[in-house]
């Protein structure tokens, strides 16, 4: 999937309505992304790290469409 416009440069994006992180590199569904993108309730992290989005309290998306 190719990643956003607005995340060019990032591979992890979070949901802040469930603390849960999408690897955007191994996303298959789009509708996910284009959900959330929406939504308009994402973040992504500095340094752009699954480490730094855990730190935060978020959780890897291993759900339908994780890759």
């Amino acid at each position: 999937m190719e990643r956003p416009s607005n995340f060019a440069h990032h591979r992890y994006i979070g949901d802040k309505r469930n603390l849960v992180v999408y690897d955007v590199d191994l996303l298959t569904d789009e509708s996910i992304m284009d959900e959330l993108l929406e939504a308009g309730t994402f973040l992504s992290f500095g340094p752009d790290t699954l480490a730094e989005a855990r730190n935060r309290g978020f959780r890897l998306y291993r759900g339908p469409g994780a890759g």
